[in-house]
C-alpha cells in the first residue's frame, strides 16, 4: 500500500542532502546512507543510472524504509513511476524526464517535486512558477560524477537567491574544504554523493558538513 507523506507537515529542504552512488552493493549502500544520516543528512535522493527496474525497486525501498525509520526525507531521480510505487516523499526531474505537470499529476499536491536547472535561471524561474519545491543548480565545481555538467558560479548562486523563492539546491563537487563558501551564498542545501560516500569517515564528514549551516 501506498504511503501518503504530506510535505508541508514534516519536511523541508535544508541542509545536507546525500545522492546515493551506483553500487550493486545493497548492504554497503545501506550501511553508509544510514552513517550519513546520523551524521546529519536530512535528505536522501536515491539515483541509480545502471541497474534495470527490479534492482532499482529493491534498493530504493530499503533506502525509504530507513529514510523512514529516521524520519529523514527521500527523494527519486528521474523515475517517478518508482516513486509512486514505492510511496517515497517525491522526485527529483531532469531535462530529459517528465515534466512538472506530469508529475505533478501522478504524484499528487503533497509530493516533493525538485527539477535540475543546471546552470539556467529562466528554467528555475518556470519551475518556481508550477510550483515546483526546490531547484538545483550545478556543478559548483568540478565533478567526477558529472565531467560535462554546465558550471555556475558562487555569484550565479548569490543572484539565483535574490530571485528565486523556493528553497535552492547547490550540487558539483562540494566538499569539506569549500562548502561553507557555497553555503554563504545563501542557497538551503548542499548535495553530495563522492565527498561523502567514499569519505574515510562518512559520518565525521556528514557532521562536519551539516554543522555548516548552523
Amino acid at each position: 500500500m501506498m504511503t501518503i507523506w504530506n510535505m508541508h507537515d514534516s519536511f523541508t529542504i535544508r541542509g545536507l542532502y546525500a545522492v546515493t552512488p551506483d553500487t550493486a552493493d545493497l548492504d554497503s549502500l545501506i550501511q553508509k546512507t544510514e552513517l550519513a544520516i546520523e551524521g546529519g543528512v536530512t535528505i536522501i535522493q536515491y539515483r541509480s543510472k545502471i541497474h534495470d527496474h527490479v534492482v532499482k525497486m529493491q534498493q530504493c525501498d530499503a533506502i525509504l524504509r530507513l529514510c523512514s525509520n529516521y524520519d529523514v526525507l527521500c527523494i527519486v531521480n528521474d523515475d517517478v513511476d518508482l516513486c509512486r510505487a514505492l510511496g517515497a516523499h517525491g522526485v527529483h526531474l531532469g531535462k530529459t524526464d517528465k515534466s512538472i505537470e506530469e508529475a505533478r499529476l501522478i504524484l499528487g499536491p503533497d509530493a516533493m517535486i525538485g527539477v535540475s536547472c543546471y546552470n539556467e535561471l529562466p528554467r528555475a524561474l518556470h519551475a518556481e512558477s508550477l510550483n515546483a519545491s526546490y531547484v538545483a543548480f550545478g556543478a559548483v565545481y568540478p565533478t567526477l560524477t558529472k565531467p560535462y555538467a554546465p558550471r555556475v558560479s558562487l555569484d550565479f548562486l548569490k543572484e539565483a537567491r535574490l530571485k528565486i523563492d523556493i528553497p535552492i539546491v547547490a550540487i558539483g563537487g562540494i566538499d569539506v574544504n569549500n562548502a561553507k563558501d557555497v553555503i554563504k551564498t545563501g542557497i538551503d542545501a548542499i548535495a553530495v554523493i563522492t565527498s561523502l560516500y567514499e569519505a574515510n569517515s562518512i559520518k565525521e564528514t556528514a557532521e562536519t558538513l551539516s554543522s555548516m549551516f548552523h
